[in-house]
């Protein structure tokens, strides 16, 4: 049974038109979630709107702080005959403020199309390469443009927490599990620390169950696993209120850069990511309170010993 977004905020048809651009990817809109609060609570009585990728608009309408979402297909910047039809529609809302989270040479290129003397526009310019956190580029920029940034820099999305009662008592997953997020998207398969099933096997030992919900991209990896795949009643991967409901629920959460790590850090549980050496886990924003990771040259080389040790430090427990 599919689940129903909660109600937005109301606006009145003479509202203040606010626009908030955060195009994805996942783990980016989740690091956004702080700051889409922070704007929606400013500006309380507005009707807020977010530009965003289609693949999320359906996660993002169910955001409470969003009163509507605008799908961006992102054609080429070459041709931008493709873009027009979503600049009129952008030009017809006439919003007068626009939060551009995003701060790309797209979103650089849209303001020179959509400015309207006096409406304010800030931008996040904070560089991908940089080591700035976006989380903590979002609560600057807001405080910049005079919005209190009470949630920015600790994002939370308890909101996207499905209730998974029903999925876990006929998979036979009782309370205490461990959360495994063994995959990534397949475009990154350098990200993958390759010792999850062996892990699993450890927590076994413990008493310890572990559970995997894997994306698309992971469904042959999950079967490798000694541990128990949740999926759907046609074997479909969850959807993202789903994962976030299992995800929530668990007693701690192991996973590798990938945006359900990401969802489990501002879900508030304990966990433990693996970072190779593609990126620095500080820059990610997923170092929360509760929520630690290892960064390892080589995660081939990185032993489930040492993974275990952290994570107890963390709040594994050592036994079920």
């Amino acid at each position: 049974m599919p689940i129903e977004p909660p109600t937005p905020p109301s606006a009145a048809a003479n509202a203040m038109r606010v626009l908030v651009i955060r195009h994805g990817a996942f783990g980016d809109l989740v690091q956004a979630s702080g700051a889409l609060r922070d704007i929606r609570e400013h500006h309380a009585g507005a009707h807020l709107s977010l530009l965003v990728a289609p693949q999320y608009a359906p996660l993002m309408r169910r955001c409470p702080y969003v009163d509507a979402t605008i799908e961006d297909p992102r054609a080429p910047l070459l041709d931008p005959r493709r873009s027009l039809g979503l600049l009129r529609r952008l030009r017809a809302q006439r919003f007068d403020r626009v939060y551009d989270l995003q701060g790309s040479d797209r979103t650089r290129l849209y303001r020179l199309m959509l400015a309207r003397p006096g409406v304010p526009w800030s931008r996040n310019d904070n560089p991908g390469d940089g080591p700035t956190p976006d989380r903590l580029a979002y609560a600057e920029l807001l405080a910049r443009a005079g919005v209190p940034a009470a949630h920015a820099a600790t994002p939370q999305v308890r909101w996207m927490a499905g209730d998974v009662s029903a999925l876990l008592a006929t998979a036979g997953v009782a309370p205490g599990y461990v959360a495994l997020i063994p995959g990534s998207a397949a475009r990154h398969p350098h990200k993958r620390w390759p010792h999850y099933a062996e892990l699993a096997r450890r927590l076994a030992a413990r008493g310890i169950e572990a559970v995997v919900a894997p994306g698309p991209d992971e469904l042959e990896l999950a079967r490798t696993l000694p541990c128990r795949t949740l999926l759907g009643p046609h074997g479909e991967p969850l959807d993202w209120f789903r994962l976030a409901g299992v995800l929530d629920r668990a007693a701690f959460v192991i996973g590798n850069d990938t945006g359900p790590t990401h969802l489990a850090a501002a879900l508030g549980r304990p966990g433990l990511a693996l970072f190779g050496p593609h990126t620095r886990a500080q820059r990610t924003g997923i170092l929360l309170p509760g929520f630690d990771a290892i960064e390892a040259a080589d995660l081939q080389a990185l032993g489930v010993d040492e993974v275990l040790a952290r994570a107890e430090r963390m709040g594994l427990p050592a036994r079920a």
